[in-house]
């Protein structure tokens, strides 16, 4: 059915999940798996680990997001399985939606595959669904895992 599978990945539990279902469609239709992690380009004006904050220059923040993009796509890589082998792709961009369509359309998808954390109510209208935002300006099929 389907031959290039985008799968945004976070790290969260949500997204660890939704990869054994990944794994399942990918072998069935034995297509091509792209991870693909967005982060944001700027930097915090201040990062806040600790009890106290510090600036973080734009190159610091760019080497932090790269390290941490690639604990999530090895992270990833482990809960798909050792059948597949999937690409990773790093995106930066100020909105994630945005930058899961961008990594779509880099890789070449023929379907983004998402997991949703199905936030309904009052979490939904402050915390935003990035599933929606991506089904509405998709050009491309999204398939929503829940």
């Amino acid at each position: 059915m389907f031959k290039h599978l985008l799968v945004p990945v976070d790290g969260s539990d949500v997204s660890k999940k939704a990869l054994k279902e990944v794994a399942k469609l990918a072998n069935a239709d034995k297509a091509a798996v792209t991870l693909a992690y967005v982060s944001d380009p700027l930097p915090p004006m201040v990062y806040s680990d600790s009890t106290m904050g510090y600036g973080v220059s734009q190159k610091d923040h760019q080497k932090v997001c790269a390290a941490y993009a690639e604990d999530v796509f090895k992270n990833a890589a482990k809960a798909l399985g050792l059948g597949i082998k999937a690409k990773s792709l790093h995106v930066s961009n100020t909105n994630l939606s945005a930058g899961i369509l961008d990594a779509a359309k880099k890789a070449k998808a023929d379907v983004i595959v998402m997991a949703s954390h199905k936030r309904t109510g009052i979490k939904g209208i402050l915390l935003g669904s990035e599933t929606h935002e991506v089904i509405v300006h998709a050009t491309l099929p999204v398939l929503v895992l829940g």
